[in-house]
């Protein structure tokens, strides 16, 4: 059992991407976003669940197989491993509380999220239209996770959305751990105030909503509130989301800033919003006028460091 550890976060991870040679074919698939960027923040939990099941390596590659549609995971010998691999996910789901997120190998028939090859019983076809099937109960069994596979990481959006998710996560986890008053869950949602409208406004007026009276049913609002939380987050931000929230933002300083400033903030913005400029060049402007214009509120706000700074993923977005 991987309990919750508020001094570490976890990630669950397919073995062959931080380099263990437990592929089918002896190999491994590494990722270098994984192993020498992202490791120097999280703790991975590696594992490969056709190496769980018993299977060695190298071994017969595994196929998934269409029949009379049902998805079964096969062998190159022909022996059936879906309920194998099943019980493992459903086993490693229940073991996996205290991870923060979860990467998983693409294409993979036991760990493919989508678009996994899946051939027609009768040995006519294939289409790119499965998942894998340690993947699919890892999905069911743990619908808060945040999931997502190392090719997609490759996008930098997909990659700046994922992180965002496993940190906030295990920022709830914290406030778990701590213990849930309604005094601590409004203080949260306050500190996400910015962050959760970038990715959708409306959503985050109907958290704020759920949170309006906490005399009663805390728990019970609290899982509807991080259920609806990491949902909200699961939508991409776009640059419409985070310019309106870079405006927002622009309003604080308006009393404070000379002409010539506040021509710059917004000349900045709109630079973003066009596209001209990285969503990092207006926030850096706005931390440097924050640094010169203290205010307690904004400070608090994981708009402005919602991961490690060092991780650059505001410089691709």
């Amino acid at each position: 059992m991987y309990k919750f550890d508020p001094g570490a976060i976890r990630i669950g991870i397919s073995g062959c991407l931080i380099g263990q040679l437990v592929r089918f074919d002896g190999g491994h698939k590494r990722s270098d976003f994984c192993t020498e960027q992202l490791a120097r923040f999280v703790e991975f939990v590696p594992l490969c669940p056709e190496i769980a099941i018993g299977l060695g390596t190298p071994r017969p590659s595994i196929r998934l197989i269409n029949r009379e549609g049902m998805l079964l995971a096969q062998t190159a010998r022909g022996e059936d491993v879906t309920e194998r691999l099943r019980a493992c996910g459903r086993d490693m789901a229940a073991r996996f509380g205290g991870l923060s997120g979860y990467i998983l190998c693409a294409k993979s028939p036991s760990c493919g999220m989508e678009r996994v090859r899946v051939y027609h019983d009768s040995g006519k076809g294939n289409a790119k239209e499965g998942t894998g099937i340690y993947a699919a109960e890892l999905m069911h069994a743990l619908p808060l996770l945040p999931l997502e596979e190392d090719g997609r990481l490759n996008d930098p959006v997909l990659r700046e959305n994922f992180v965002t998710r496993v940190y906030a996560l295990h920022d709830w986890q914290c406030l778990v751990h701590k213990g849930l008053t309604p005094s601590r869950l409004i203080t949260f949602h306050s500190r996400y105030k910015y962050l959760l409208m970038a990715h959708h406004r409306d959503s985050h007026q109907a958290l704020g909503q759920l949170l309006s009276d906490l005399s009663v049913g805390v728990e019970q609002k609290a899982e509807a509130y991080i259920a609806g939380m990491m949902q909200t987050l699961a939508r991409r931000a776009g640059r419409r989301g985070h310019t309106n929230v870079l405006q927002h933002l622009q309003g604080y300083f308006k009393g404070q800033l000379s002409s010539r400033q506040r021509q710059a903030l917004a000349r900045t913005i709109h630079q973003y919003r066009e596209g001209i400029l990285p969503l990092l060049a207006p926030i850096t402007l706005l931390r440097h006028y924050l640094e010169e214009h203290p205010n307690d509120y904004l400070r608090q706000q994981v708009y402005f460091n919602p991961y490690p700074e060092a991780l650059r993923l505001r410089y691709g977005i």
